[in-house]
Order: structure tokens, then sequence, then C-alpha cells
């Protein structure tokens, strides 16, 4: 089970349905985030094509991403669709739930370890983590990085927050992106050497400045060098990259040289 705050969805939203009855006229499904209220999918809403069979496009058991299209509270109802939903908006969704079961799972290790409901831990803590990140394991994710002071804005209290902080880092592996490719230097004249151990040695200083980042130059046999970035994410490894390469080169043609570099 994973909680969300609000009771139904919302119109235009995209929840994750479980299907548990299909007719030839449409499939029921249930919604888990939304306490598995029922929904309904009408054929014409299963897919953009003529549907001939429709268990070939959903049967019972089978979760799905759908788009909320109508929800009325009073007759305990809401219409999906299926086809409105495209591949991008089906990974995000997806991505989303993957991501909010984990977060799940380290409440339930507060819950148990403070004998409280996973309910009570939710809105002493997951819900105030939400609040300040937008989303729950956001949140653990920085408490991973930077330890309880990144929960600092969190309105919980610091027992519960040194905890979630500690499963998280016990649980949590910060994903990283890496950047690798050959770097070409050659600079003309006797002091030549000089001028490229310098830059590559300004370069690697100005790549390590950044603490979350790591920089690595290596020679690959002169004039080829290995220049590796590996950084949290895929703007800031771009970041730290064009800073690296643009001290590099600035100093190589500043003495008539020149220096390119070509990602693998």
């Amino acid at each position: 089970m994973v909680f969300k705050r609000g009771e139904w969805p919302n119109v235009d939203d995209y929840a994750i349905a479980v299907a548990t009855k299909v007719a030839a006229y449409g499939a029921y499904v249930t919604l888990p985030e939304y306490g598995d209220k029922e929904g309904f999918i009408h054929i014409s809403e299963v897919s953009s094509t003529w549907v001939r069979n429709i268990r070939n496009h959903i049967h019972e058991n089978l979760r799905v991403v759908v788009k909320i299209l109508k929800v009325d509270p009073e007759k305990m109802h809401i219409d999906c669709s299926l086809r409105r939903v495209s591949n991008e908006s089906k990974r995000a969704k997806n991505n989303e739930w993957k991501r909010a079961q984990k977060a799940e799972k380290i409440l339930e290790l507060v819950a148990k370890e403070n004998d409280m409901t996973l309910e009570q831990v939710y809105e002493k803590l997951g819900w105030p983590i939400e609040d300040v990140f937008g989303e729950i394991y956001t949140g653990l994710e920085r408490a991973v990085d930077g330890g309880i002071e990144a929960l600092d804005e969190v309105q919980s209290t610091k027992k519960l927050k040194k905890q979630v902080a500690d499963f998280a880092a016990q649980r949590i592996e910060i994903p990283s992106v890496e950047i690798d490719g050959e770097l070409t230097i050659s600079v003309p004249g006797p002091e030549g050497v000089e001028v490229i151990k310098k830059a590559l040695t300004e370069g690697l200083a100005k790549g390590k400045s950044h603490e979350k980042s790591t920089t690595e130059i290596y020679t690959l046999g002169a004039p080829r060098y290995k220049l590796r970035i590996v950084s949290p994410d895929y703007k800031q490894a771009e970041e730290v990259l064009s800073e690296v390469l643009g001290l590099i080169q600035t100093q190589v043609e500043h003495d008539s040289g020149t220096a390119s570099f070509v990602k693998k």
C-alpha cells in the first residue's frame, strides 16, 4: 500500500490502477493509492485504436496507469482512461509509484521503532517532509546526502527526523551520472609539457572543488588524456565538465596550443 494525502484523486491526475473485473463494455479497477476505491474504464477509453478484444489491452490483476476523467464522491464513482496515458506519463507515474513504495518502507521502520501506526508516522513525519520537498522520497534522498540537517525545515521532532535519516542512509543509494571522454592536448615549443601539466593540474583542482562530484584526469599517452566526471545528476556533471574543460582550454590556448574533448 502507498498512502496519498488526498482521499480522492483530482481530474487529470494519473493514478495506479489494478483491474478487478473485465467485461465487454469496460473494466473495473481499484486505485490502491486512494484506499482501493473503485474506478471504471469504459471500452471507449481503453485504446485509441479499435478494440476487437478488450482482454488484449487489459485483464484481471493487471496493474496499469490511468488518467482520471471524472470524480463523483457522492456516488463513489471514478471514471478513468487508459488510452489518454502517454508512454512518458506512464513511465513518470510508475517511477513515482516505486519511489513512494520505497519511502513507505522506511516510514514503516520508523513506525515500528516508535510503536506507532503507519498513518501516524505519515501525519507526524511523512507529510511534513512532503510539504518541504514536494515528495517524501526526495526528502529522504536529501537526508542521505546531507544528514539530518537537510531536514531542518521539516516540522517534526528531532527524534523522528534522526531516525528516518538513519534508516534512509542504510537503504537508499544516491544515483550518479558519469561523463567519460578523451582529451587531446597539443602545445608547441619547449615549454609545451609544462603548460599542459599546469593546465591539467588546475583543471583537476577546479573539478575537485565540487564536493558532490568526482573528477579524474590521467594520461593515455601524450597527447591523449582520459577525463572522467561522476556527479549526482547529468546537469551537474555537465556543469563540472564545462568548468574543467573551459579552464584547461583557456590555459592551453593562451600558449598557442589546442585542446579538444570527445565523449565516449
